[in-house]
């Protein structure tokens, strides 16, 4: 269609959904049906009685127009009003109770049908809003805060989903004591700062006639632009491939960013023991964090077909998320849904989702299958924050950040003494501080990691990264026949982690059977393909040690181009470089170890773990020959 055949407008836009719309359809089909039509009369008939007309009314969503957007706040607030009437009537477990939300925005006009920001505004703050509440825009806030007899509670600025600036969000307050007032408003816009800003949007609706996005288009339409297949960086799996995006945090208190990301990243650990799927790890979504992002973009990029992202918004003891799951290369959505619980629900909420989308993608599980796809769980809500956020630092691998996820560790297991992932997340501080040299005994560290690892065990069951972490202490004793069997059954419970392959071809590798370990290591980054830096570091050694020397020289390089001071790389080339005889480049990889570790030297280096089959007094002597010291 041409450019010219739309044309765009200032118009109010009212945006109405049902508030716990599953829980009451999973009750009662029929009857949530029948509420549901009787509500829509109502609405549609103070929508009408107001002026304004329906233009939309998919699934439990109401989408209503008005020329006025004083009349379009006013028919919220009566809505609501008349809802809560029809609510009193019903028994307290079949009421149906509405959000709303009110913008107002530039928008296209398409025939009947309306499109744009404008849109898609009203629904976020719709979803900002309280079940029975009435939530605004900014824009419609300073057009009627004068002109209405209500009150208004200013909630923040929100980030919200595919709108590039924060919008102002105010809750109508109808009590007679609140009229007039703006509570929780810290500063003002001018009287002149409200012209100009009004003045503003009318320039912007005027400059910007006539010119549509196509894209914008096929997202209102609840289409997205389609990924091509040809243009993915790798081949798409047999089986079905999902990318989890990190979910928004919509709270607008970036101190909740762990929250939100503990539930992405708990989603992603549920799929990733499907056998069935193909899931891509949480380090190569979670690069796109922040960033406004196509789902055409990040299939090609990481090579799947579906991608599922969503929002969290967390407020006092309720949490509410939107998650929807689309089909990226035909733009489709295959499932959406908003859940409303209490906080203590969140775990039954994750294994819901993870639920729903497998149903969407047809993955029918065995019961056994079934009673592994939850996560270890706890009771208290408060020791699960604690280990979320000992994960997050956890994953910034400094010794200060390691020590801060131990005592985050330690808090959640005083809370819930009976909580097993969070005695594998105090293990994981005392592996790392073997693998980082920060401890004065190896062997204590490990000791205690391992018994950390059993009292897990013997609380929760068995579990992927508990065996992951027991094969890192078996083959750091040099018991690769062990610490081999302990991967394996990592891999068994959660195949498509891509943590627990690489966990396998570490042992493999420090087991000498390189041969074998290669293709595991390249499985684990193809599922990871935004790779850490370890998972390449690895792949070279197998690649060293099976005398395939360029190829690990051109890995070891691709690393320190992410990270100019990672030393295993500079150990790496200069062990290489000296094997293949090329001394000066040995010597300027050895020059950067001992910038990066001064006190590093060939004996500390013999008395760390040991590659089976792997002639150490060779390597020792090319490290000497390079420049490492005795």
């Amino acid at each position: 269609m041409a450019d010219e055949d739309y044309k765009r407008k200032l118009t109010a836009i009212l945006s109405a959904d049902v508030a716990g719309y599953s829980r009451l359809m999973g009750e009662d089909e029929a009857a949530t049906v029948s509420t549901l039509k009787s509500h829509r009369n109502l609405i549609s008939e103070k929508v009408q009685a107001r002026n304004g007309r329906v233009i939309d009314s998919p699934g439990d969503n109401l989408l209503a127009e008005f020329r006025s957007i004083v009349d379009a706040v006013s028919c919220a607030v009566e809505i609501q009003h008349v809802l809560k009437e029809k609510n009193d009537e019903l028994p307290d477990n079949r009421r149906m109770i509405f959000r709303i939300g009110v913008n107002l925005g530039d928008v296209i006009q398409d025939g009947d049908r309306i499109y744009g920001d404008g849109v898609n505004i009203a629904a976020r703050v719709e979803g900002l809003a309280d079940p029975g509440g009435v939530a605004i825009s900014g824009t419609a806030f300073d057009s009627v805060r004068n002109k209405l007899d209500y009150g208004f509670h200013f909630s923040g600025e929100h980030t919200v989903k595919n709108i590039t600036n924060p919008v102002r969000i105010y809750k109508i307050l109808i009590e007679p004591e609140y009229a007039g007032k703006v509570i929780g408003e810290k500063r003002f816009l001018g009287r002149l700062s409200r012209k100009f800003a009004i003045a503003a949007i009318m320039v912007s609706a005027i400059v910007a006639g006539g010119s549509i996005s196509y894209y914008i288009y096929l997202h209102q339409t609840g289409r997205i632009e389609p990924a091509v297949v040809e243009n993915m960086a790798y081949p798409l799996p047999e089986k079905p491939s999902i990318a989890v995006l990190p979910f928004d945090n919509m709270s607008g208190d970036p101190k909740q960013e762990y929250f939100s990301d503990g539930i992405s990243e708990q989603i992603i650990a549920s799929l990733s023991k499907v056998p069935y799927l193909f899931v891509i790890a949480r380090n190569s979504t979670f690069s796109y964090k922040g960033k406004p992002v196509k789902v055409k973009q990040v299939a090609e990029e990481l090579g799947v077909r579906y991608v599922l992202e969503g929002s969290v918004q967390r407020s006092d003891d309720r949490v509410r998320i939107t998650a929807q799951l689309i089909n990226a290369t035909t733009g489709h959505h295959l499932w959406a849904e908003k859940y409303d619980r209490q906080i203590k629900d969140i775990f039954a909420l994750q294994d819901d989702i993870a639920m729903q989308i497998m149903a969407a993608l047809q993955v029918k599980l065995t019961v056994e299958e079934l009673g592994r796809l939850s996560a270890i769980k706890t009771k208290s809500i408060k020791a699960y924050e604690k280990y979320l956020m000992g994960y997050e630092y956890l994953g910034r691998r400094t010794e200060e950040d390691s020590q801060q996820a131990r005592k985050f560790a330690q808090e959640a297991i005083s809370l819930d003494p009976e909580y097993g992932a969070a005695y594998l997340l105090l293990a994981r501080t005392h592996l790392e501080d073997v693998w980082y040299y920060r401890t004065k005994s190896a062997a204590k560290s490990l000791e205690t990691a391992e018994q950390l690892v059993q009292k897990s065990i013997e609380l929760s069951g068995q579990d992927s990264t508990a065996h992951q972490i027991l094969g890192s202490v078996y083959y750091l004793r040099r018991q690769y026949d062990k610490a081999i069997a302990e991967c394996q059954k990592g891999v068994d419970l959660s195949p498509n982690s891509a943590e627990a392959n690489y966990f396998h071809g570490h042992a493999l590798r420090w087991a000498g059977r390189f041969d074998e370990a290669i293709p595991i290591f390249k499985k684990a980054i193809r599922l990871n393909p935004v790779a850490p830096i370890n998972y390449i570091n690895n792949l070279a050694w197998a690649y060293a040690y099976s005398e395939q020397h360029e190829k690990a020289i051109s890995l070891w390089n691709s690393t320190i181009e992410r990270n100019p001071d990672y030393l295993f790389a500079y150990l790496g080339l200069a062990l290489v470089y000296q094997l293949s005889g090329n001394e000066l480049k040995a010597r300027e990889a050895a020059a950067e170890v001992m910038r990066l570790k001064p006190k590093l030297t060939v004996s500390r280096l013999l008395k760390g773990p040991a590659t089976k089959g792997v002639d150490r007094e060779r390597l020792a002597e090319a490290l000497r020959k390079a420049g490492i010291p005795e």
